[in-house]
């Protein structure tokens, strides 16, 4: 399945980087967010990745084109007045990643909107670009597909203002709202499967897919709800980000299941 990133925002409540980079590419662990997130359904053998850029889309263009040379052994010969570079080895994963602009200011469900000739008419994986999650992916699919709804979001319970579920008995999402006060009921973690239906419910560049698609999929009992006990976070401050770093260097990081050295921090 292909895997849809948002990563088109800007940020505002980590401004102190995403000023200069979108927040997607703000790092931990010396690596962006995003890196992160794509190796975690990379690891379920989900290789395919379209990325909704916006904000500073250049700055991820310029990354992944640069990938292959940053994470490949190369040999520079400038004998003989020439410039010959020859790569010995690379390390490279084995994934397609298209990064589409869509737009400064486009709301969340336009992005979404935005990529549907590069997802074609299939299911698809869809999440934001800045939370961090051990979700298992192969379950979190199996679960969509046996319930046959047009949506599945990941619910996690943490005492956050995120877009807050409320869950019947068989994990329906009878209602969605978005942005609500603190009271510890599961909210929306993100990391959806999405029926290509969706995308019909989508009506163009100022759809918010929270408050739009999403609220309709629930009160048409097409929003189901695939409850994560494990660990989510997202990162929109510099605590969360100084939190999420600590995880990294102490080793101890739930959503890094792949092996990769880290760099050590000063705490």
């Amino acid at each position: 399945m292909k895997v849809v990133l948002l990563a088109g925002g800007f940020g505002s409540r980590i401004s102190e980087e995403s000023q200069f980079k979108p927040k997607p590419m703000i790092e931990i662990g010396g690596m962006p967010i995003l890196w992160h997130i794509m190796k975690e359904y990379a690891y379920y053998g989900h290789n395919e990745f379209i990325i909704c850029a916006g904000y500073k889309q250049e700055y991820i263009k310029e990354w992944f084109s640069n990938y292959f040379l940053y994470n490949s052994d190369v040999s520079f010969d400038f004998r003989e007045g020439k410039n010959k570079m020859t790569v010995n080895h690379s390390h490279l994963e084995p994934w397609k990643v298209t990064v589409v602009d869509t737009g400064y200011n486009t709301m969340t469900g336009g992005r979404i909107k935005r990529i549907q000739e590069y997802v074609g008419n299939e299911a698809f994986l869809m999440t934001y670009g800045d939370g961090v999650c051990d979700v298992d992916m192969n379950k979190l699919v199996e679960f969509h597909r046996s319930h046959g709804k047009i949506a599945t979001l990941t619910a996690v319970k943490q005492a956050q203002d995120k877009g807050v579920l409320d869950i019947s008995e068989n994990n329906s999402v009878r209602s969605f709202r978005e942005k609500s006060s603190v009271d510890g009921a599961p909210i929306n973690a993100g990391y959806m499967v999405l029926e290509p239906a969706i995308f019909n419910m989508i009506e163009g560049d100022e759809t918010i897919f929270e408050k739009g698609p999403l609220t309709k999929l629930a009160s048409e009992g097409q929003l189901m709800s695939y409850i994560h006990e494990g660990f989510w976070q997202c990162m929109d401050n510099v605590r969360e980000k100084a939190m999420l770093e600590k995880l990294l260097a102490d080793g101890t990081a739930p959503w890094k299941k792949w092996e990769r050295a880290v760099p050590n921090f000063n705490r």
